[in-house]
């Protein structure tokens, strides 16, 4: 059952109103604007909290990008001597990384969202979906504050004469690439954290997948790095345009097919739609079963 607030313009009183279930498409989606405050508060819980009471506090949204790249650069540029199509591997590395930890990180924190709220979603009403869009907007803000990061790191290595071209058109349409990542993780996640009200194993698993997953996407190596006949299984995977495209616009490496990324588009879409859907029907009875 759902309570739903209406107001009575006559009387300016409130009345709950008592109804049905609603259904499976009844998604509600103008509820989370009514509900923007709340968001905001739980996207500024979802930022400062991370590094609360930590001693480098905020630093650590700079500390990890860099210290995952200068693994990388060691590892897989130096040891493992991968290639990088002819960009400098610090660069390289630090493209990949920035644009998958997005994705990661709206995967693996919406995947929880049931089990980690089950106490305030039996307390009080409010739109559920607040919660994982929440997280969207405030890793959005971590990646920003990366992204600056990397920015600065463009610079420095342009003018100290290295090879790189960026391609205006497709800086324009970052924020596309940025969207349909923030759709992919968000899609995946609500899933997967509808599931785990039933099926606990799988928090267990993500965290794991999704470094699984790394290596099939094109983070710490090029799609021209792999034999032809095998290229198309990493292709297959929606996640491997976005970081091609996003490569290709700021550092001019990698290529870009625009069918690749509309199959990575429309993936994000159907998934994003599946992920509402089946979140839509959990949260109505998920209490029973967390």
């Amino acid at each position: 059952m759902e309570l739903v607030e209406s107001i009575n313009p006559s009387e300016e009183s409130w009345d709950m109103v008592i109804r049905p279930q609603r259904s499976l498409f009844d998604l509600r989606l103008g509820e989370l604007w009514r509900y923007r405050d709340l968001v905001a508060l739980f996207v500024r819980r979802d930022f400062v909290a991370v590094y609360k009471q930590t001693v480098l506090g905020p630093l650590w949204y700079l500390i990890q990008p860099l210290l995952t790249t200068i693994t990388f650069t060691v590892i897989f540029g130096n040891i493992a001597s991968l290639p990088t199509d002819g960009l400098p591997q610090f660069l390289f590395y630090m493209s990949g990384t920035v644009v998958w930890s997005y994705f990661s990180e709206c995967l693996n924190k919406t995947s929880n969202t049931f089990v980690q709220n089950a106490n305030l979603f039996g307390k009080v009403y409010f739109p559920r979906m607040a919660v994982p869009v929440s997280v969207l907007i405030s890793n959005l803000i971590t990646f920003a504050i990366q992204f600056v990061l990397f920015l600065l790191f463009v610079l420095y290595f342009a003018l100290s004469g290295s090879d790189i071209q960026v391609h205006w058109t497709w800086v324009v349409l970052s924020p596309l690439l940025i969207a349909m990542m923030a759709g992919l993780g968000l899609g995946f996640g609500i899933i997967i954290s509808s599931l785990t009200t039933k099926y606990r194993d799988l928090r267990f698993l993500v965290t794991f997948g999704v470094q699984l997953l790394m290596y099939a996407t094109p983070v710490i190596y090029p799609v021209s790095s792999i034999p032809e006949k095998y290229q198309w299984i990493i292709l297959a995977n929606p996640m491997t345009p976005i970081v091609e495209a996003f490569r290709y616009a700021f550092l001019g490496a990698g290529a870009v097919e625009s069918g690749y990324l509309l199959y990575s588009f429309g993936f994000m879409l159907v998934v994003a739609l599946i992920g509402a859907v089946i979140f839509n029907r959990v949260e109505q009875t998920f209490m029973d079963t967390v």
